[in-house]
């Protein structure tokens, strides 16, 4: 009897259903620093020709202002994906007033946290909102570790493919019910196989030594003045110098089913953790942080990979999951290609998605 990757293999072959993986879709989130001339991390503002970094479609920042984010719609064309990306790449560059966009995932020089500017979004309450969770970040763990740069990879299969995977599958629920289920499976696999992407993809050997703030107890070896690296390493930016939380180290959440999910992501999000707790939420006037729960909110957990859906106005992320269910999957850790002018090309998509597809056709316990 033919194990279900094998028949997962044998539907999309067939010439009534290979059609459907031309509905693959996709949506590209692409971060890079604003540098200066002299490789310094700017201190200037986000620019004004780029728009307001709270409500353009394309362009907006991370978690300082100098760290630019670009996003593209959703396409089943990698071509038009990656075309909209160079386009807001070109639209771009011009309106940096002679800064450049650093290439790299891991940080160009550095000169302290106090010289990383929080992102401004104005004074709405959900621009308030934005800055502070922010300002919670770098007391949390530290200004740093959040000029840390990649790619995020958004990722969804078309309905008429999810029917047809259900129909194989004798499946009685509905849709949305079944692609919930199978995102989770997806989810599970891809924890176990991840590695596989940072060993092919990963970019981030090295990293300037002003990232490292004179810290000793690391195993880097030095490539000159400037810049320390690991032998045959991959992706520092996924490592014990890349985005971690000794916070979250204990946090379990699980991955057996939609419920499990929010539920363990629901306690981090309101349990008091006592290190957060001495921090405090407003004081004199000043936000530090949203909460001093473990998780401020859900962006907050740190994870390869994330269950999604759209939200509605004054919705949070797991309300959405929970009211109706999963969407479609965020890839989270891809390291931008300082090789390519776009941190990402279309062999490398392609790759991903046929990696996401075993992730969902392989069984998954």
């Amino acid at each position: 009897m033919p194990d279900q990757l094998t028949e997962r293999l044998e539907l999309i072959a067939n010439p009534e259903h290979s059609h459907l993986l031309t509905g693959l879709q996709r949506g590209i989130e692409k971060e890079s620093l604003r540098i200066c001339n002299n490789g310094k991390l700017a201190q200037t503002p986000h620019p004004q020709a780029l728009g307001s970094a709270l409500t353009h479609p394309h362009i907006t920042t991370d978690f300082s202002e100098a760290l630019l984010e670009f996003i593209t719609p959703v396409f089943s064309d990698i071509d038009e994906s990656l075309e909209c990306l160079d386009k807001v790449h070109r639209f771009t560059y011009p309106n940096l007033d002679g800064e450049l966009l650093w290439t790299a995932s891991m940080p160009c020089i550095l000169e302290g946290d106090d010289n990383i500017p929080v992102a401004q979004y104005g004074s709405s309450n959900v621009a308030t909102m934005k800055t502070a969770y922010r300002k919670g970040l770098g007391n949390r763990y530290g200004r740093l570790m959040q000029t840390i740069s990649g790619i995020h990879y958004n990722f969804s299969l078309p309905d008429d493919l999810w029917a047809s995977l259900q129909k194989q599958d004798y499946d009685k629920r509905s849709l949305q019910d079944y692609k919930t289920e199978s995102y989770f499976k997806l989810i599970r696999n891809f924890r176990r196989f991840s590695w596989l992407l940072i060993y092919c993809y990963g970019a981030s050997p090295a990293v300037c030594k002003s990232f490292l703030r004179g810290n000793s107890g690391h195993n880097l070896e030095e490539l000159d003045n400037g810049t320390v690296y690991l032998p045959y390493g991959t992706a520092l930016r996924m490592g014990d110098l890349g985005y971690q939380s000794n916070a979250q180290e204990n946090l379990k959440i699980c991955y057996n089913s939609i419920d499990n999910y929010i539920d363990t992501l629901r306690r981090a999000i309101t349990n008091t953790h006592p290190d957060y707790e001495k921090i405090g939420i407003k004081v004199d006037g000043d936000y530090r942080q949203l909460s001093d729960a473990l998780l401020q909110i859900e962006n907050e957990f740190y994870s390869p990979i994330r269950p999604k859906r759209v939200t509605q106005s004054g919705e949070t992320p797991i309300g959405a999951l929970k009211e109706r269910g999963v969407e479609y999957i965020e890839v989270r850790c891809i390291d931008v290609n300082p090789y390519l002018p776009l941190g990402i090309d279309a062999d490398q998509i392609r790759f991903i998605d046929c990696f996401l597809l075993y992730c969902l056709f392989e069984r998954s316990p």
